[in-house]
């Protein structure tokens, strides 16, 4: 999946699959993780936030199914 830089203290890199709903989050710390049936909405803003990391707290960390790669 190819992902993109984003602004974050946090978060390194963010790629999206649309077919399947999978969003994979590569942070600063280069752990990289996969998010199930995450909205392309919520994708969208999250590469739009002004703070990556503020957005993932609030909108997406335990709120959807995740695997650690």
């Amino acid at each position: 999946m190819k992902r993109q830089q984003v602004r974050s203290s946090a978060i390194a890199s963010v790629g999206y699959d649309p077919g399947t709903a999978v969003l994979e989050i590569e942070f600063r710390s280069s752990e990289l993780y996969r998010y199930y049936a995450v909205p392309p909405s919520v994708h969208r803003a999250l590469v739009a936030a002004p703070s990556a990391g503020r957005y993932f707290r609030e909108h997406i960390r335990d709120r959807y199914p995740l695997e650690h790669l």
